[in-house]
């Protein structure tokens, strides 16, 4: 019976592991102050903007697992779209979108 109850524990947790949520999922503060939501998008994470000129606006689609996602971020002053990456580093997102893969802008948003 103690053995039954330490596996149902067990799985239990890796049940809950499991559904954890990655860390690049929340809402995010911009450089520029508006709000952006991250958040599942079939096997992606989707970044829309929730507050601002641009709300509703979907500007990203970035894959990948912990603290490292790439993907594509779209500008959305004037809807160029480049190839990006995000790391995820405690309450900060560092987004970095570039053009031929030198020319290149980043920001860090804030964890709401």
């Amino acid at each position: 019976m103690k053995t039954l109850t330490l596996l149902a524990a067990v799985l239990a947790s890796l049940a809950t592991a499991a559904m954890a949520a990655e860390p690049i999922e929340g809402s995010w503060k911009t450089e520029s102050g508006e709000t952006a939501a991250i958040a599942p998008c079939g096997t992606a994470f989707c970044i829309t903007l929730k507050t601002g000129k641009h709300a509703g606006k979907t500007i990203g689609k970035l894959s990948g697992a912990g603290a490292s996602y790439k993907g594509e971020i779209t500008d959305p002053a004037n809807d160029k779209t480049y190839t990006g990456s995000a790391d995820v580093a405690g309450s900060s997102l560092r987004l970095k979108g570039c053009v031929l893969a030198v020319l290149c802008k980043s920001q860090t948003w804030t964890k709401l």
